[in-house]
C-alpha cells in the first residue's frame, strides 16, 4: 500500500474554538475519536465541537475529550439543516476540521465562518467539497486505513504524534446496567455481531449458527464460549433465524434490546466478538475487545479494526471488494467465508488474548 504524498504541516494559531464535521456512519465516528484525543492534548484549553447526525451521536455522548455535540436531524430536513447551521454559526468557530467529503459537510464547515478550515484534497472529495476548504491536507490512497486517514489531518496541522487511543468508555450506570443483564451467562462470552447497514455486507444466518454451534463446545485448552447476540431493532428477524438453526444450543438473543452506549459496555464483557463490516465491529474494537472480522463487498485493507486487522477474513471472489450496497449474485463473497475458517480465527483470537492477559 502507497504512502499519502509528503506535505508540510500547515500550521495555524492555537485554536479557542474547534469543531470536527463527521455527521454520518457509525464506524468512522469511532475511528476518528484518535484524532480527537490528538486535538485535546495538543490543545487541552480548547472548546473542541463535534458536528453529527442522531445515530452516530451516542459515540460521542459523555466523552471525555469533547466539550460539545450539535446535532444535524436530517429525518426533517431541510428546515433541520437550517436551524444546524444557525448554531453552528453562533459557534463562532475559528478552526473547522471537515472529515466527511461532501457536500453538505463541506458547505457546514463555510457557514461556520472559521479562519481556518481543514479538508480533504479534491481527488479524495465529491461533490466540490474541496471548494469549502482553504487548508487541504496530503491525498490520501484510497485504501489506506480510514482511520489513519483521519490521522493525516493531525500531521497537517503539525500536531505532536501520540498513541492511538479512542478514549471510549461506558458510565457507571451503563457498567452496572450492562453487568446486570450479562449476570446468569455462563463465561467466558462470545459477542455476536449480527448486522451492518450495507445488506451485502451481513453475514447468512446459517453459516452464524454453525460458526456458534462449533464455539459452543470446548476444543482441547479452549473453552466453550456462550454466545451473545448482538443487533438493533433492524436485526431481530436476523437473529430469530440464527437462533432457529442452532439446533438447540443456548444463546442469549439481545437483538432489539440494547443501544449503542449499552454496547460501550458489554463488549468489554466479552472474550471475543466476530462479525461483518459495522459500526458495532468498530466500537467492539476501540473498547479492547477482540473482533474477527468478515468482509465482502468492503475490503479490510481501508476499514479492518484498529489492533485486529490480522483476524480480518475476506471472501476470495474477483468482484471483491464492490462496495456495493446489494449484491447482484446473492453475496457470494460472503457465502464463500466457512464457518470453520471464522471458528478458528475466533479460537485464535481468544488464544492471543489469554496469552496476553
Amino acid at each position: 500500500m502507497s504512502s499519502p504524498e509528503a506535505i508540510a504541516p500547515q500550521f495555524v494559531p492555537p485554536p479557542r474554538r474547534v469543531l470536527i464535521v463527521l455527521m454520518g456512519a457509525i464506524g468512522d465516528v469511532v475511528r476518528a475519536l484518535p484524532l480527537l484525543g490528538r486535538i485535546r492534548k495538543a490543545w487541552p484549553d480548547a472548546h473542541i465541537a463535534w458536528a453529527v447526525e442522531p445515530k452516530s451521536k451516542a459515540v460521542l455522548e459523555h466523552h471525555r475529550w469533547l466539550d460539545e455535540i450539535i446535532v444535524y436531524d436530517r429525518a426533517h430536513a431541510p428546515w433541520t439543516f437550517i436551524r444546524f447551521l444557525r448554531r453552528v454559526r453562533k459557534g463562532r468557530f475559528d478552526l473547522v476540521i471537515d472529515l466527511q467529503r461532501h457536500l453538505k459537510s463541506g458547505f457546514t464547515s463555510r457557514i461556520s465562518g472559521a479562519r481556518d478550515r481543514f479538508g480533504f484534497d479534491a481527488a479524495n472529495t465529491k461533490e466540490f467539497n474541496h471548494r469549502f476548504s482553504n487548508h487541504r491536507i496530503a491525498p490520501q490512497p484510497n485504501m489506506r486505513l480510514k482511520l489513519m486517514q483521519y490521522q493525516a489531518f493531525g500531521d497537517a496541522l503539525g500536531l505532536a504524534q501520540s498513541p492511538i487511543e479512542f478514549g471510549l468508555a461506558a458510565t457507571d450506570d451503563e457498567r452496572a446496567r450492562a453487568l446486570a443483564t450479562l449476570a446468569d451467562t455462563p463465561r467466558p462470552l462470545l459477542a455476536v455481531i449480527l448486522g451492518s447497514s450495507w445488506p451485502s455486507r451481513i453475514y447468512f444466518p446459517e453459516s452464524t449458527a454453525a460458526v456458534i454451534r462449533r464455539l459452543a463446545r470446548a476444543d482441547g485448552d479452549s473453552p466453550a464460549l456462550f454466545p451473545v447476540l448482538l443487533g438493533g431493532l433492524d436485526e431481530m428477524k436476523l437473529a430469530g433465524e440464527v437462533m432457529r438453526h442452532l439446533d438447540g444450543v443456548p444463546a442469549f438473543n439481545l437483538a432489539g434490546r440494547t443501544s449503542l452506549r449499552d454496547l460501550i459496555a458489554i463488549f468489554p464483557e466479552c472474550a471475543v466478538s466476530f462479525g461483518p463490516d459495522s459500526g458495532p465491529m468498530h466500537i467492539a474494537a476501540a473498547v479492547g475487545c477482540p473482533v474477527v472480522s468478515l468482509w465482502g463487498a468492503t475490503a479490510a485493507e481501508r476499514s479492518a479494526p484498529w489492533g485486529f486487522a490480522e483476524l480480518a477474513i475476506s471472501g476470495a471472489i474477483p468482484c471483491h471488494p464492490c462496495y456495493l450496497r446489494k449484491c447482484p449474485i446473492g453475496r457470494e463473497c460472503m457465502r464463500r467465508i466457512s464457518p470453520e475458517q471464522v471458528s478458528r480465527t475466533v479460537r485464535r483470537a481468544f488464544a492471543i488474548r489469554e496469552a496476553t492477559r
